[in-house]
């Protein structure tokens, strides 16, 4: 089965009556030629390791944590959201508090799904763990859920990018956003041109954004970008779900990211050269952690 776009995704989806979900089945099967069964337990135990993640973030305190410029700040956004009414209502402040949760694991070294890198290891579980609570998701629409994001993954990998060093930040956090918003839109029973309105929709929101670690670590501004991903995975599906469309075409949107992420000066690009990393505080910190 050939997978090349998201009009590919679209046709297929179409001629055969399936959903996003379905044909990233097909595709896996075709290319590892695993069973569907054998499919499904590989989602489900990134599904496992995902929610273990989320756990350890929020009630362990993580020791290795390299550049400590992190660490904490899903508990407190935690607290804040089981104490008084969020701001900004509960299923987006639990999935930030989650996607928070999943950076301080990887910034100490253990272990969390790249979905689709470990410096947007956030996004998706966060987003995907926090409508199972708010919305009764079933275990069963979890993995139709991340195999929606794995499609989504697929095409943008193949048009474009997901790497902060090759296209900036908006090819790893963009992208995260983009495969979290397809994958709530067919969860909450959108249909697969929905699913990519909204995933062209959360890429567009995220276009330009440079990659800028301080001290080349993936802690800041890493943690809080994860958290903005899942926010604007959330708003994108929302809006795709009321029938609100991206006037330019997924496609479209994936190649203009590739386009603007090969125009982004190196500084830009997970070199740690520009822009919050380049700053005087951003200095002082590289030289306190590295001495």
């Amino acid at each position: 089965m050939q997978l090349m776009t998201g009009q590919d995704l679209l046709e297929i989806c179409q001629q055969y009556d399936m959903h996003i979900y379905d044909v990233a089945l097909q595709y896996e099967k075709s290319k590892s030629g695993k069973t569907k069964a054998e499919i499904i337990g590989v989602m489900r135990n990134h599904l496992q390791v995902m929610g273990e993640s989320i756990e350890s973030g929020l009630n362990t305190e993580q020791e290795k944590l390299q550049g400590k410029m992190i660490g904490g700040e899903a508990r407190k956004l935690r607290e804040r959201y089981e104490r008084i009414n969020p701001v900004c209502g509960l299923t987006m402040a639990r999935a930030m508090s989650f996607a928070l949760s999943c950076l301080e694991v990887n910034a100490s070294m253990g272990r969390i799904v790249a979905s689709p890198t470990a410096g947007s290891c956030g996004v998706l579980p966060g987003v995907l763990f926090s409508i199972k609570e708010t919305h009764q998701v079933t275990d069963e629409q979890m993995v139709q859920g991340l195999l929606t994001a794995s499609a989504v993954g697929i095409v943008i990998a193949k048009n474009a990018c997901l790497s902060g060093a090759e296209g900036g930040c908006q090819a790893e956090i963009g992208s995260a956003a983009a495969m979290a918003a397809a994958a709530i839109v067919e969860i909450q029973g959108g249909t697969p041109g929905q699913a990519l309105h909204g995933a062209a929709i959360a890429l567009k929101n995220l276009m330009g954004l440079i990659c800028d670690p301080v001290a080349g670590l993936v802690e800041a501004p890493c943690s809080k970008r994860n958290a903005i991903g899942t926010a604007n995975a959330l708003i994108s599906a929302e809006m795709a779900l009321a029938g609100i469309e991206s006037i330019i075409p997924f496609d479209e949107v994936v190649h203009a990211m590739y386009e603007v992420g090969r125009t982004m000066p190196c500084a830009l690009r997970e070199t740690a050269e520009g822009g919050i990393a380049a700053t005087p505080t951003g200095k002082k910190l590289k030289k306190e952690i590295q001495s």
